[in-house]
């Protein structure tokens, strides 16, 4: 029998990852639909249509054929860089897919489909009790999850690494640590002043119009909607099934036009990523984001560091007036730029501003692994959340509704993944820095509606390196050192020092 040579079992090796990569966003379409527009009768048999599919991914992921061809190739390493860097992260996911049975991805997709309708009904009775339940058995599977995982020290370290590749509870302690006496004081600062006014965002805004609105933003931001569209949903969120599908939703108020711009921008920075991402790597780790982190420092960096600064109020207040005039006739753009960027201690994660958005990450991630240590009970969340938001922020919580339920993560299993909302926008930060360094036009090319330079140095020093470098890597590659939270720091304290005169 002849060897096949390397190129023969890449060729393999990629198709099988094509094939599963099919499977997977198949079941993606179907989880798409289930946030969107799936009619609540067809909840149950919709949970077991995505259980039966990531079962049958999990299978072909997981089938020794694809062990073997990578192994092959592993032991040969003869292939370009990209190439050998799609196996040898591959094997990671292949070695970690091993260890669970299919019985339990099935269970665990079951469950995580289950958990998403009871926590939507809870949201809309306004009661953990209805979530609560579920919960609790997607706690047990998590916990299960890193045990078989393995783990050094800490068994949420598992979760963590699965979000952000060399995450773990001591490398986050010491960042929240470092970090919670800086925003501490930041917030002393600003509240011995006087506060600025956002009461012009609290009035009525026409649903039709912040739509119309919302996608002419996102259109002019970069978002090729030939390559994806926008819908509405409980929570905002993005989904891609590849690069030129790619997915996400917004929701809106109509007594805080807030809500819908910031969210839409959020989510665009999401689906710039992959948009941006190598066609011809589809199902490959190549044609996959860096890190969970790597992912929210492109929201952050377009939510706040675009979206929330003085070109872009120049540019789009002058375009809000257009669709809503009597609302912001009297408003100018310095008035404008203050009110979007006032720091108020709030209970919704999602609408918190700069400063204070990271103590609401630092209390997701101090629940989280105490439900995942054990030290914690299910029953115990809304409770343990009341009493850290008054210590944390002094703010007391109306109801499950404004408190433990506002999240969807947890109903789909995703815990781990709060810490990288605070990561990445300390990435952001940095990132930005190094992408003003390279544009010096950069502000005045946002006042004039031009973000195509900004997106140029993104997809091509972010987005074109896919997974193949680490969070840490990719930001050494960029910025010539890691992850430097002074960036962060020094971002918010000039910004908030001109807004507040402190």
């Amino acid at each position: 029998m002849i060897e096949k040579s390397s190129a023969e079992l890449y060729n393999d090796y990629r198709l099988q990852m094509n094939k599963i990569a099919d499977v997977r966003y198949a079941s993606a379409v179907l989880q798409w639909d289930q946030e969107t527009y799936l009619p609540q009768k067809g909840a149950a048999i919709r949970g077991q249509q995505i259980a039966t599919l990531s079962e049958i991914a999990h299978r072909f992921f997981t089938d020794d054929t694809l062990g073997g061809a990578m192994q092959g190739i592993l032991n040969k390493n003869d292939l370009p860089f990209r190439e050998n860097r799609n196996v040898e992260l591959t094997w990671e996911d292949y070695t970690k897919q091993k260890k669970f049975t299919s019985a339990f991805v099935r269970e665990l997709s079951e469950t995580v489909s289950k958990s998403y309708h009871s926590w939507m009904e809870a949201r809309k009775a306004n009661d953990f009790s209805l979530f609560a339940a579920d919960l609790s058995k997607l706690i047990e599977l998590k916990r299960k999850e890193a045990d078989l995982l393995g783990y050094t020290d800490h068994p949420y370290n598992a979760l963590l690494n699965d979000h952000d590749k060399g995450s773990t509870v001591a490398l986050l302690d010491g960042v929240f640590k470092n970090m919670r006496a800086s925003l501490k004081d930041i917030v002393q600062q600003i509240v011995g002043r006087p506060q600025v006014r956002d009461s012009f965002l609290f009035q009525y805004y026409p649903r039709d119009k912040q739509w119309e609105f919302g996608l002419r933003l996102i259109k002019e931001l970069g978002y090729d909607l030939e390559a994806g569209r926008q819908d509405i949903s409980e929570h905002p969120f993005t989904t891609n099934f590849n690069s030129n599908d790619v997915r996400i939703t917004t929701r809106i108020h109509e007594n805080d036009l807030s809500s819908m711009v910031w969210s839409c921008i959020h989510e665009l920075g999401h689906a710039l990523y992959e948009q941006g991402l190598p066609e011809d790597q589809y199902g490959l780790p190549a044609g996959e984001p860096a890190s969970y982190s790597i992912h929210e420092s492109q929201s952050r960096l377009w939510e706040n560091h675009i979206g929330r600064s003085q070109s872009f109020c120049e540019r789009y207040l002058p375009v809000l007036q257009e669709y809503f005039p009597d609302q912001l006739k009297n408003i100018s753009v310095e008035d404008f730029y203050k009110g979007i960027n006032k720091v108020q201690p709030s209970p919704i994660r999602t609408e918190a501003d700069e400063v204070t958005y990271h103590f609401h990450v630092m209390i997701r991630y101090e629940l989280e692994k105490k439900l995942i240590e054990g030290s914690l009970e299910t029953l115990d969340i809304p409770g343990y959340w009341n009493e850290q938001y008054s210590n944390y922020l002094g703010i007391k919580i109306a109801d499950d509704k404004q408190g433990c339920l506002q999240d969807v993560h947890w109903s789909h299993g995703s815990f781990g993944y709060f810490p990288t909302y605070s990561m990445g926008s300390f990435y952001a930060a940095q990132l930005f820095f190094e992408a003003a360094k390279a544009i010096p036009a950069l502000e005045s090319e946002i006042r004039k509606g031009n973000t195509e330079p900004l997106l140029k140095w993104l997809k091509t020093n972010i987005y074109r390196h896919g997974r193949t470098l680490t969070s840490e890597e990719l930001c050494e590659s960029v910025c010539g050192k890691p992850l430097d939270i002074h960036y962060f720091l020094k971002h918010i304290l000039a910004k908030y020092k001109n807004i507040y005169n402190f």
